[in-house]
């Protein structure tokens, strides 16, 4: 990581209540919030965001967990990608379409809240449009509430992968490499 990891006694007052409030949620203080940990009030409410879209957001847990691999691929955020994959698949969300999407290939999804979800998802972060016609069907499946809280995911679990990328949160040693073309904190060629 780039930035010194906060030790607990040398956090201020108000760090040590953001780190008790991060542990008691999520069970530890580790990847990002070591570095938000540092802004205590932009933790704050980047904690709060994030406990509202990867917990309790009407979507559900399939959605969340497959937003946030959608958005950690889009930003080839591996800390993302390793330590959600897993909980994506258990999700409900296919192997193989996950594989796909870490491979840059378009997945083959099934299921239609799966397939408006990712076609909504992937115009927003790469077009930075949605059309008529997706934004459409994503209303309809999703409802008013649903389409706001897609666009609070990809937001917060894009501002979580810059976060990762930035600082170099630490990759997971005992996990491969998730993408094909990222090695470390860089794009590698590949062959064609």
């Amino acid at each position: 990581m780039r930035l010194p990891i906060p030790q607990f006694e040398q956090l201020t007052p108000r760090q040590r209540e953001l780190h008790a409030r991060i542990a008691g949620k999520r069970g530890q203080v580790r990847g990002p919030f070591l570095v938000w940990l540092q802004s205590p009030e932009l933790c704050d409410r980047v904690e709060a965001l994030g406990a509202y879209v990867r917990f309790d957001c009407s979507l559900s847990e399939k959605l969340r967990e497959f937003s946030i691999l959608i958005t950690a691929r889009f930003w080839d955020a591996q800390h993302s990608w390793n330590a959600h994959v897993d909980k994506a698949i258990a999700a409900g969300m296919s192997a193989d379409a996950l594989r796909a999407i870490a491979e840059h290939r378009t997945p083959e999804l099934t299921q239609p809240d799966e397939q408006i979800f990712y076609q909504f998802s992937m115009e927003v972060l790469e077009q930075h449009f949605v059309s008529d016609a997706t934004f459409a069907a994503a209303l309809q499946q999703f409802g008013a509430q649903g389409v706001v809280d897609i666009i609070g995911c990809l937001g917060n679990f894009s501002m979580l992968a810059m976060c990762l990328n930035t600082f170099q949160v630490d990759l997971d040693p005992d996990r491969a490499p998730p993408y094909p073309d990222i090695r470390g904190f860089a794009r590698v060629k590949t062959e064609e």
